[in-house]
């Protein structure tokens, strides 16, 4: 079973928000275009994006998807840490 303490290593990531022992789960979507998350049915994937901003944790709080990996290098802000702890999204 992989958590995010795993992932984290593995994507030499990190941890913005939540809780380390969180399950992964077992879908994961990858999308900058926030609609696109928008039309996934009946899943609640780890969403991959390149979006930094507050906008991708409105959305994952909206299609009910728990875990965020911010990639390519982008910037966390501390709006998004914020507004991902009160939603409880794991960031990363």
């Amino acid at each position: 079973m992989l958590t995010i303490e795993n992932l984290l290593l593995k994507l030499d990531a990190t941890l913005f928000t939540c809780d380390p022992k969180a399950i992964i789960p077992s879908v994961a979507f990858a999308s900058d275009l926030m609609s696109d998350v928008l039309t996934l049915e009946n899943q609640t994937p780890l969403l991959i994006t390149g979006l930094a901003n507050v906008q991708c944790i409105r959305t994952a709080e909206m299609a009910d998807i728990s875990m965020i990996v911010v990639a390519r290098g982008k910037q966390i802000t501390p709006e998004m840490t914020h507004m991902a702890e009160s939603c409880g999204i794991n960031l990363l």
